[in-house]
């Protein structure tokens, strides 16, 4: 009874951490490292490295993978963002990256577009993105 209660603590500690990966079309050869990825999600990069008009997509606040980007990635909390978005929008020197409701759509737009970059569940990712970045 002790090790089914062990395996479970462990099978749900994993899950926890997936991780977050950060993925492109498959077609896209730029650079990216923690700050290139960070200043695309805070509008502050506008293309990528190949001079490509950069269109990041982001998911639903509240969703668990978007707390561990932000968190991770960002080192912002929700509320943090908010904020900052809500000064950028205000004063019109920024647009938010668009918003999928889940992994799947997030997969779905960065495979149908070049110039798109997200983020997903480490797990979620499938042969139709590339992978950049782990966290």
């Amino acid at each position: 009874m002790k090790n089914l209660i062990y395996m479970a603590f462990l099978l749900l500690c994993a899950q926890s951490y997936a991780g977050v990966a950060v993925i492109v079309h498959p077609s896209n050869s730029s650079a990216f490292d923690d700050s290139t990825i960070n200043r695309i999600f805070t509008g502050k990069e506008k293309s990528f490295s190949n001079g490509n008009k950069v269109i990041p997509i982001g998911q639903d606040a509240g969703n668990p993978v978007t707390e561990e980007f932000n968190s991770k990635v960002l080192n912002k909390s929700s509320a943090q963002l908010k904020a900052y978005w809500s000064k950028l929008i205000f004063t019109g020197k920024g647009t938010p990256p668009k918003e999928a409701a889940n992994d799947a759509e997030v997969i779905q737009s960065v495979s149908s577009n070049p110039d798109t970059i997200g983020f997903v569940s480490s797990g979620a990712v499938t042969g139709d993105v590339k992978v950049v970045k782990e966290f």
